[in-house]
């Protein structure tokens, strides 16, 4: 187990929180600047394996993963090829990328699937967690061509793309391109509990 103390990541960018968090999600964040450091095999299973026991709507796991290392050029350059160029500029660093498929319709009753992305993002998220605890980070992208993704890798019709992945070993922030080191360096902020959590009464925030 890596060192995940507050000097495994820039302090900024531990979470603001009076929770007692598990480590893996304080120090999980999405860098767009990484090293030039291969993920060992053993890794990349580890994080993948971690993605194969989230939980899912009557287990149906409807969750699948595209992956390209860097060793592999062709199917690499074909995973870098689907994001939108602003994407490429900083995540063409990454060693490993990844596109998170969720199955559309129920295996065994047919039906559609109306949790499929909500399981492929809650394994996705797991993936995310079990990859900080690693000493590794990965950043979750909406920006790639999803039509362009399903021609390329021939993903059938009752499969969906979910969200490109770059994933590997956090940099300093002046490996990220210039335009984007700035958020490199800005810290973590989300919403007080207040405005996502309420009561029975839509909008009233619950009393925690």
């Amino acid at each position: 187990m890596p060192d995940l103390s507050a000097t495994a990541i820039p302090p900024i960018k531990l979470p603001d929180t009076p929770a007692d968090l598990a480590p893996p999600i304080c120090h999980r964040w999405s860098p767009r600047a990484f090293l030039d450091k291969p993920v060992p095999k053993e890794a990349l299973r580890a994080v993948l394996e971690a993605a194969r026991w989230a939980a899912s709507c009557s287990n149906e796991q409807p969750w699948r993963f595209i992956v390209a290392t860097k060793d592999q050029p062709e199917p690499y350059a074909q995973l870098l090829g689907i994001l939108v160029e602003k994407n490429q500029l900083w995540a063409r660093a990454a060693p490993v990328l990844l596109l998170s498929v969720a199955k559309k319709t129920l295996t065994y009753k047919g039906r559609p699937n109306r949790h499929g992305l909500y399981d492929t993002g809650a394994a996705a998220a797991t993936l995310c967690i079990q990859a900080a605890a690693l000493g590794l980070q990965a950043h979750s992208m909406a920006g790639y061509d999803a039509a362009k993704a399903c021609e390329v890798f021939g993903i059938p019709e009752d499969f969906e793309p979910g969200a490109a992945i770059a994933l590997g070993y956090p940099g300093p922030a002046d490996l990220a391109p210039e335009d984007f080191r700035a958020s490199e360096t800005a810290p973590r902020t989300r919403k007080p509990l207040a405005e996502l959590v309420f009561t029975t009464t839509w909008g009233t925030p619950a009393n925690l």
